[in-house]
């Protein structure tokens, strides 16, 4: 939803709520004087509804959350949701009466998104609200549901995302709704590659398996699109961005769980975000199908959830945050294809950051000649909202309310008197209602949306959907809206824009006031041009220190200065189109986007060039992105070893560090991404987090074991292209609860037998990483969901590549099971270091050699990052028990090194200062 604007050095607000801003909700008297004063005066909602406006305000907000991930998926998890949890909540009576379990909400598609209003005493009381809840945190901890509130869920879902399209969200942490736009640019992707896979296969004359249910679901969507040129898979791309880089960091915590190479997440200020190279034209640059700005505000329509807005609101929040707010919009717009949509979101109820902040962005752009507002009122039947204001008052910092523009220069022309001028510097014309010479608005800001909270017990939100019709050209910041300067006469920036204009249609311009009858020049002749007498074209052609003079000698900015700035502080990197006269001089300094050297000559001079990026000392440095040759040795074993599809793209894996070199991981990009950060790479563009980690090398026995194991954030996107010798089809659930709840199973000396339908295929398959394909099947015993895992078979033991958390999610969403995980391992570790405690002391017996070399864990010794510390690595595999045989310590080896596998499994990647509360269940529901 939008950030709520504070005041801190980013100007940024956070989730309202949750944090440590806190206030004790029995102690806050949920009254303000100054907010509810302004929206009675301004009529937010009619007299009779006045009473419920506020009463729903000052109740808690109810608890909502949505299904995350691919349609099919989110469908299959909710669907135990429904099953098994509603049916024992809907038995539950308090004070004699049946309480309301959680609900979906009506509105959301695929009723993916629900809503809980039981009471927290209610829900603490009573077992099944407690197995819910589990339920919750559980698959919440995997990225399967998501917290979000419910008008937050809306702009995503007026956005009209296609497959294919490239997305901008401009201010996107923490997330939420960037993950509603990934999920829906990899919209009926499952479906559409698995139809690929089956034509493949049905032209090599091999069975495929059958679908699953998630796969069945997203038939329809794949139905009716083509298959794409990249067999299926995404081509669209989603770059998510915010200025904050901790919060850009929350944002990569929180969108990994979606594990898309279609996202590239970034850091710069929305205002000024710098325009991005793509590959072509020399002056080629991105431009989006769809925009989100989802900007900071000033977060009013929180107060349910945010308590403090009741004791800070005042009305300067508000006044202070809209110029950003326009700037942010405006910038959407040019970065914008036309025929493209923006969407414009808050949760705020202030007109001066909704429908101020739209009226005065169009109005820059062109008018509704180059931007339109769309009517949605037909889209997301059930949800109840009203209309946008055509009018509205203003109130001031002092809390003075406004009726029009024109009354505050009334008291700005009658002088010094203080009190009647107090508060009002800080207002705009542009937060004022829009008005024509028949004092009416010509902008249809009634199609704008505002949601209340007595309407369907939710948050206040404003939501706004435009369309550019055309290319346009933005009116700088500082130009006034009248064409006309305050002499009556038309402006020297308006005259240019008109000689332009009427050129590009072949009009004749000898009817136009001319620059000398504007500006005349002034010249004094006891003076000679070297006293800043010289008119603007001479100056232009001064070199840099004499035309600096020069303008500084005069007290004014010369045209192109007035041209090239709307204010001076918040220019942004412009596309060629985009600028307001083609035939400017070059842009100097060169804008974030642009090539820079370390020195540039400029007028016969040679100077030393910045690119305007200076890191900053607080902000962690960020490894480079590299990419790999596809004939890159060890991406050829990986190849050979995995039998990969030629089918499956090669040259989209990269690493991150300055070596290019394959180190500890590998990831796997889209091919946009890849275009667009090869492109950039040192244009001052600042890439925070792209691609999914596909491979990560592990140590292993055996020399041609392949070390590079298919991570499970990656097996997604690579198993379908995976060869039969590496696969491991699983169709019991019996079986698949064995490996869940029992970590390094034995299947050395006959262990395999344990193992029940896979024994045999584990037993004699390669060691090494593969792939284990939970099929579909109508027996009671099968699954109607397929799953697909990664599997580590090492010499003596088998083991799912899963974090623990993620094993418990599926035994409880499977199995309903939340009984311990066993873990094999620890029993060998034990009996190692016991002998180890018995022994230390006790002299090697005479003619006892040391342990053989492939006893000792050459890598997790040379490995910094091992989880075994190299001496204790090194005693607990040489000091076995004397006369130990080789095998034994190899299976000793084993354990090891898959324990050591499992903690990286189990550790979260958390950027410094993110804590998991952004992504945590409330645990009281």
């Amino acid at each position: 939803m939008g950030k709520r604007g504070k005041k801190n050095k980013y100007n940024r607000g956070g989730r309202a709520g949750r944090g440590g801003n806190r206030t004790n909700a029995q102690e806050l008297d949920r009254h303000n004087e100054k907010y509810e004063r302004y929206y009675n005066t301004l009529q937010l909602v009619p007299e009779d509804e006045r009473e419920a406006f506020w009463a729903s305000l000052r109740q808690e907000l109810p608890n909502s959350f949505r299904f995350a991930g691919s349609k099919g998926h989110a469908l299959t998890v909710q669907q135990h949701l429904i099953d098994r949890y509603i049916p024992e909540i809907v038995k539950v009576k308090f004070d004699g009466e049946f309480v309301a379990p959680p609900a979906p909400i009506s509105w959301y598609p695929e009723h993916l998104a629900w809503s809980m209003t039981t009471p927290k005493n209610v829900v603490r009381r009573f077992p099944p609200f407690a197995s819910f809840q589990k339920f919750l945190v559980s698959e919440s901890s995997v990225g399967n549901i998501t917290r979000q509130e419910i008008v937050s869920m809306i702009p995503p879902l007026l956005m009209d995302i296609k497959p294919g399209m490239t997305v901008l969200d401009l201010c996107a942490a923490p997330g939420s709704k960037s993950a509603q736009l990934i999920e829906m640019v990899h919209g009926g992707e499952e479906a559409r590659v698995r139809k690929v896979v089956r034509r493949i296969a049905q032209q090599e004359g091999r069975d495929l398996s059958p679908d699953g249910m998630e796969i069945e679901a997203g038939k329809d969507q794949a139905a009716t699109e083509e298959d794409g040129p990249d067999d299926g898979r995404s081509t669209g791309l989603l770059i998510a961005n915010d200025k904050d880089y901790r919060r850009a960091h929350m944002l990569v915590h929180q969108m990994k769980r979606l594990n898309s190479p279609n996202l590239i997440v970034t850091n710069h200020d929305a205002t000024l975000f710098p325009s991005i190279k793509i590959p072509g034209r020399k002056n080629a640059y991105l431009k989006f199908d769809r925009v989100l700005a989802d900007v900071p505000c000033c977060g009013d329509g929180t107060a349910r959830k945010n308590l403090n807005v009741w004791k800070d609101w005042l009305p300067g929040n508000a006044i202070g945050l809209h110029p950003m707010q326009m700037r942010i919009l405006v910038r959407a717009l040019q970065m914008l294809k036309p025929g493209g949509r923006v969407v414009y979101s808050t949760c705020s109820m202030n007109p001066i950051e909704n429908e101020a902040v739209v009226a005065s962005a169009i109005d820059r752009c062109g008018g509704l000649e180059k931007v339109a507002v769309l009517d949605c009122s037909s889209e997301l039947p059930g949800l109840k909202r009203v209309p946008g204001f055509s009018d509205w008052k203003v109130m001031d910092k002092s809390a003075r309310i406004w009726n029009s523009w024109d009354e505050v220069e009334k008291v700005k022309a009658e002088g010094d008197s203080e009190s009647p001028r107090k508060g009002v510097d800080g207002l705009l014309e542009s937060m004022f209602a829009p008005t024509t010479a028949e004092g009416i608005s010509s902008i249809p800001l009634h199609h704008c949306m505002r949601v209340y909270p007595h309407l369907q017990d939710t948050g206040g939100f404003f939501i706004t959907v435009l369309e550019k019709r055309s290319e346009i050209r933005t009116r700088p910041e500082s130009e006034p809206k009248n064409a006309n300067g305050a002499n009556g006469k038309p402006t020297i920036i308006s005259v240019v824009k008109e000689i332009e204009s009427r050129t590009e249609r072949g009009e004749s311009t000898d009817n136009l006031v001319t620059l000398e009858e504007i500006a005349p020049t002034k010249v004094d002749v006891n003076n000679d041009a070297g006293e800043g007498n010289e008119p603007p074209v001479v100056r232009q052609n001064q070199p840099p220190e004499e035309a600096e003079a020069i303008q500084k000698t005069e007290g004014k900015r010369v045209l192109e200065d007035v041209e090239a700035s709307e204010t001076p502080a918040k220019r942004a990197r412009l596309e060629p189109e985009e600028v307001a006269a083609p035939q400017h001089k070059e842009h100097w300094p060169l804008p974030p986007s642009m090539d820079m050297e370390s020195t540039v000559t400029r007028n016969g001079l040679t100077v030393e060039a910045s690119n305007g990026t200076k890191q900053n000392s607080k902000q962690p440095h960020e490894e480079p992105f590299k990419y790999l040759d596809p004939n890159h040795t060890e991406l050829q074993f990986i190849y050979s070893f995995y039998e990969l599809s030629d089918r499956f793209p090669r040259d989209r894996f990269m690493v991150r560090n300055a070596t290019g070199q394959p180190v500890k991981a590998i990831y796997y990009t889209s091919a946009l991404a890849k275009q667009i950060l090869v492109e950039n790479e040192g244009k001052g563009m600042r890439f925070v987090h792209c691609g999914v980690k596909m491979f990560v090398k592990q140590d292993a026995q055996g020399p041609n074991t392949c070390r590079w194991r298919i991570q499970s954030e990656g097996l997604p996107i690579i198993e379908q292209w995976v060869g039969e010798d590496r696969i491991v089809r699983l169709y019991k659930k019996s079986t698949l609860r064995k490996l869940l709840i029992e970590m390094f199973p034995h299947i050395g000396q006959e262990g395999w037998k344990k193992l029940g339908e896979i024994g045999e295929r584990v037993r004699d398959i390669s060691m090494g990483c593969c792939v284990l394909r939970v099929e579909t099947s109508d027996d009671e015993d099968g699954f109607k969901e397929r799953i697909v895992l990664p599997l580590w078979r090492s010499m003596w033991s088998l083991n799912l590549m899963l974090p623990k958390e993620e094993r418990k999610a599926m035994l409880l969403r499977i199995y309903n099971d939340d009984s311990p995980l066993v873990d094999n391992s620890k029993d060998r570790f034990k009996e190692a270091r016991t002998h180890i405690g018995s022994s230390s002391s006790s002299p090697t017996p005479a003619g006892q050699t040391d342990a053989p070399e492939s006893m000792i864990l050459e890598n997790e010794i040379e490995d910094p990052d091992s989880h075994i510390h190299p001496e204790e690595a090194t005693t607990v595999v040489a000091a076995l028990e004397p006369g130990a045989s080789e095998t034994k310590a190899l299976q000793d080896e084993d354990r090891m090194l898959g324990n050591a596998q499992q903690k990286a499994d189990d550790t979260k990647e958390v950027a410094p200062g993110v804590t998991d509360e952004d992504d945590a269940f409330n645990t009281t529901v």
